[in-house]
């Protein structure tokens, strides 16, 4: 067995795909973000703008947040000290999981140390919990999902994205005894748009099926108070088991879910990706706790934010560049090939300072590559027509056509 030859011939066909993935080597500005430092290639740090971090609205760089770890950091020291079953609860992860649980309006929620974590540990024990469980799942889920709902060996049923007549037909031709759970998103972050929740929940009830929501993209973003599209809609109550993450709208890292207390409990206490792995650190946790609780009272950066992405949606149509129809803060610009996604993606950082990273297969289907733009509060005016203006050069130079104006 030449084991060499497998690993090479794996990456060598990323290669000829073009989907070959480069992360790149950054530090971003304590203070002025979106401006960052670039390490990859250069005689030193070059600035750059970011365009691509998930880090909605900023709360990374909030001074709240940024002082509450400072202050858990000296109160409390740096790690954890392993998992909650061992080193017990630290009071801040106590009092993040009641704010989190309010904030949804359900009885508990339970913090884990990452989204994707979340997703594959709750669903993946759900399914093993529910005897001949059937999981109903849209076909744009996050690939946590995917993971959570194989790794439960459970049926499987997957509707086409947001397709409600699909879903019903597949909630329909099942055993009306058996449990079900439909799992979807809210926000669905490469495409840029929602789930309509109040069908779906309609459905759930005529078919006794339980609802699970991914709010990741939409926690802190939506909502009076930041608690998702869910509570937008004011569908939050019909929904029985809400995930969310703590490294996007709220800055920081870390996953949850909010729900009734008896499925907590149960996750908490059959679920080996919770069980099994060292909490997050205090410090993080107080951070993600100053970041919820000032997003609960302030709408003033998902405004911001809102404004910046209606903003830049109109600055790419107004020049022709093909922006994809989005009705939340998600900016995608079609490119529809993986060679030139990447293409544009690299003369954008070494010729005009600017990042985006290119969206490839397997995160979006093959011919649907695209730049994801995330425009946030502190993305100025003029950095949005520099951006568009060096688009549409780079469309020029590749000889790729623009879309005439209405």
């Amino acid at each position: 067995m030449n084991y060499d030859q497998i690993f090479n011939t794996a990456i060598d066909q990323l290669h000829e795909e073009g989907r070959y993935r480069v992360f790149i080597d950054i530090m971003r500005t304590k203070g002025a973000y979106p401006n960052a430092r670039c390490f990859h290639g250069h005689n030193g740090p070059k600035p750059i703008t970011v365009w691509c971090s998930n880090d909605y609205l900023c709360m990374g760089q909030h001074e709240k947040v940024i002082g509450a770890m400072e202050n858990a950091l000296h109160d409390v020291g740096a790690g954890s000290g392993g998992t909650r079953n061992i080193g017990g609860n630290t009071h801040l992860h106590v009092e993040l999981e009641k704010e989190l649980a309010q904030l949804h309006g359900k009885d508990s929620a339970l913090t884990f140390t990452s989204g994707y974590v979340s997703n594959d540990a709750t669903l993946s024990t759900l399914g093993k919990l529910l005897p001949g469980c059937v999981i109903f799942s849209d076909a744009l889920n996050h690939a946590s999902m995917i993971a959570g709902i194989r790794n439960s060996g459970c049926e499987k049923r997957v509707f086409r994205h947001n397709d409600m007549a699909h879903l019903e037909e597949m909630l329909a031709a099942e055993d009306p005894e058996a449990p079900k759970v439909i799992a979807f998103e809210s926000v669905y972050s490469m495409e840029g748009d929602v789930a309509p929740i109040h069908a779906i929940c309609d459905l759930a009830e005529k078919y006794n099926a339980l609802t699970y929501i991914d709010e990741v993209h939409a926690v802190g973003m939506y909502g009076e108070n930041g608690g998702g599209i869910s509570q937008r809609d004011n569908a939050a109550h019909r929904i029985d088991i809400i995930e969310g993450t703590l490294g996007k709208a709220f800055g920081v890292m870390g996953g949850y879910i909010a729900a009734d207390t008896r499925i907590v409990d149960c996750i908490r206490s059959y679920a080996p990706g919770f069980i099994f792995t060292t909490s997050l650190s205090p410090v993080l946790v107080a951070g993600v706790l100053a970041s919820v609780k000032h997003l609960k009272s302030s709408s003033v950066e998902r405004n911001a934010q809102q404004q910046a992405a209606a903003m830049l949606k109109l600055k790419f149509a107004e020049a022709g560049l093909p922006v994809m129809d989005s009705v939340t803060h998600i900016v995608p610009l079609m490119v529809g090939d993986p060679i030139r996604a990447k293409k544009i993606s690299d003369i954008l950082l070494a010729e005009y300072g600017v990042y985006v990273q290119p969206i490839n297969f397997p995160t979006v289907p093959r011919g649907t590559e695209r730049l994801r733009f995330t425009p946030g509060p502190n993305h100025s005016e003029i950095m949005m027509d520099e951006l568009t203006d060096a688009l549409v050069e780079i469309w020029d130079r590749l000889d790729m056509e623009l879309r005439k104006a209405a």
